[in-house]
């Protein structure tokens, strides 16, 4: 029996077409990438703990209704999730100085921000994502001021939230990003957050000692990304119980 046809292939996840009009199967890979793909690598074990972390916080999402793609979990690295019109843009919420602002800022890393603050990439990687003011994104049409004021509504609902989880675990949520996805139904454009929330699209430090337990153990080769990863799940609940290298490509969805 054939495959579903595949649709998309990014750095870290692939899309195929859904078992229903709408829908969309989301495979996560072991592929990691670090500085808009300049460092790569394979992390075995990967993509089943973002596959179980997404769900948990894309599940969080929907119980305090916020709405977003997640239908439900297929398997280990499988997810079924809505087909959405996404908008070109990165929604970064920060509560801590890191990363990038940290250096534009001459800011020490970890230093609290005065208030959680949002910004937005231009998603294109072969311009680096790009920071954009609102003024662009606005005059070139990516989305509307209204679209933009619901959008940085909901990341503020998604932060005080997450937030809140984290902190309960004794983790320090310093930043993450999101990607928001239009549903049209008519001619009525539904705002949903999309893509996926893991320890890839998020900053998570240890509250007591600092240890990153995020990407950055990647970037700045600071041990092992699965450990670090694992250890978010422990703490969250949802560690799987089977970690095992997958086949190459999803199985088919009845």
């Amino acid at each position: 029996m054939a495959r579903r046809k595949k649709l998309y292939e990014g750095k870290a996840k692939v899309l195929y077409e859904g078992p229903e009009p709408g829908t969309l199967v989301q495979y996560f890979k072991d592929d990691a990438t670090a500085f808009n793909a300049e460092k790569k690598d394979v992390i075995e074990g990967k993509g089943v703990l973002n596959n179980r972390l997404s769900e948990f916080f894309m599940t969080g999402l929907t119980q305090i209704g916020i709405p977003n793609h997640f239908l439900k979990r297929l398997n280990m690295r499988e997810q079924l999730i809505r087909q959405v019109e996404i908008v070109p843009l990165e929604v970064i919420v920060r509560n801590f100085a890191a990363g990038t602002m940290a250096k534009r800022l001459g800011m020490e890393e970890g230093t609290a921000l005065p208030r959680p603050i949002v910004e937005f990439s231009y998603k294109d990687d072969s311009l680096g994502d790009p920071l954009v003011p609102e003024e662009y994104i606005i005059a070139f049409g990516w989305a509307s001021q209204q679209e933009l004021d619901d959008i940085v509504s909901m990341a503020l609902r998604v932060n005080d939230w997450m937030s809140g989880v984290m902190y309960g675990v004794g983790i320090k949520l310093i930043d993450f990003k999101i990607e928001i996805g239009r549903v049209w139904e008519g001619d009525f454009a539904r705002l949903i957050v999309a893509d996926e929330i893991s320890p890839d699209s998020c900053r998570l430090w240890d509250m007591e000692t600092g240890q990153k337990l995020d990407k950055d153990v990647f970037r700045r080769d600071l041990g092992n990304l699965r450990d670090a990863y694992t250890e978010v799940a422990r703490r969250l609940g949802v560690m799987p119980t089977n970690v095992t290298h997958p086949p190459s490509k999803p199985t088919l969805i009845n």
